[in-house]
This record gives structure tokens, sequence and C-alpha cells, in this order.
């Protein structure tokens, strides 16, 4: 099994101790595998019975066509929440607004894809799957982004997005009266 995204183990230090994770396009679970042994407590899903059979050892694993179904994680009429939810090489349009509905208040979203340009070193290359340039700015606007990144990466060849953005907690002090200490998300230039 590979290791972590970079993006997502740049990010770590964000992740809420004992939070749940939803892993979303999870395929065998290499990032369930490393959250669960930090303590978080995963869901993954994705289409693949055979990919799942292998995530399902570090979590709960939900199979489901999320692109031509209904989405499977619904409590009460709405998407269940998590603390954390995160997707790597994965890009469905239309499931982002469930995708921030999955966001409890100060939630984190980690999210890592393809972006235009890749066409020209290699595959995904039609532009359904790849983000235009700033495209994943405006699919979080209503977020406090941490950081973004839009651009190329070697070894191997990709251009790609990423944004790492917390939900709005309307009880957290950042939303509090004047004079309240914001909240602190630290950077991290690794």
């Amino acid at each position: 099994m590979s290791q972590p995204s970079d993006w997502v183990l740049r990010w770590q230090h964000l992740l809420p101790a004992g939070g749940r994770v939803l892993d979303v396009a999870c395929g065998s679970g290499r990032h369930m595998v490393w959250l669960s042994q930090k303590g978080l407590v995963c869901t993954g899903i994705d289409r693949s019975a055979e990919a799942l059979a292998a995530a399902s050892r570090y979590g709960h694993a939900v199979q489901a066509d999320i692109e031509g179904g209904p989405w499977p994680l619904i409590k009460n009429g709405l998407p269940q929440t998590f603390d954390v939810v995160l997707v790597t090489n994965y890009l469905w349009r239309p499931l982002f607004p469930v995708l921030l509905q999955s966001l409890a208040p100060g939630g984190i979203l980690l999210y890592e894809t393809f972006a235009q340009g890749n066409e020209t070193v290699g595959k995904p290359s039609r532009p359904d799957f790849l983000l235009q340039t700033g495209e994943l700015l405006q699919l979080c606007n209503g977020l406090r982004i941490v950081a973004f990144e839009d651009g190329f990466l070697p070894n191997p060849e990709r251009f790609v997005q990423r944004i790492a953005a917390i939900k709005p907690n309307p009880q957290a002090a950042d939303a509090g009266p004047a004079g309240r200490q914001p909240a602190r998300y630290p950077l991290s230039l690794k």
C-alpha cells in the first residue's frame, strides 16, 4: 500500500485527535490505514468492492456509486457529518455540495486532485476530470482557506490543485465577540 499524500501529511497537525474522517473514493485505504494508526475513526467510501475489502480493515467501508446513485451516508435526511473530509485524486463536481455538507462545524476539508495542464503530461486528460484554474477556491467559498496550491509537481509529473479549508464553527472563538482570541491554524511549509 502506498504512502499517504504529501498534502495530507503536510496538514496532519490540523487533524483533531480521535476525530471522524470521511475518505471519499478511498480505494484500498492508503489514507485510512495511516489515519486509523493516528487514532482517527475512518469511514471510506468507494465503488470498488475489491478495494474496499482491504480498506475495511482500517474503518467502516461503504460501497456505493456516488456518481450514479444517491449519497449513502444520510442521517435524518441530511448527510452525516465528519471532522475531516478527505479527497485525493478524484473529482466529481456534482458531489461537491454534499462534501461540504458532510463537514462538521470546525471540520477540515483536505482536497487534492488533478488540474488543467495535466493533459500535457498524462492522464487524466479529459476536462471533466481536471480542475480549472482556481476552481477549488470557488468551490470552497464560505470556508476558511488555510492553504491553497495550484501548480505542477514532478515525480510523477502532474498538475494539481489542493486545499486545506475549515468549515466555520459558530461556537468557536473566531466567531465570537471582538477581543476574543481568533482560532489559530498553524501553517506548514514542509
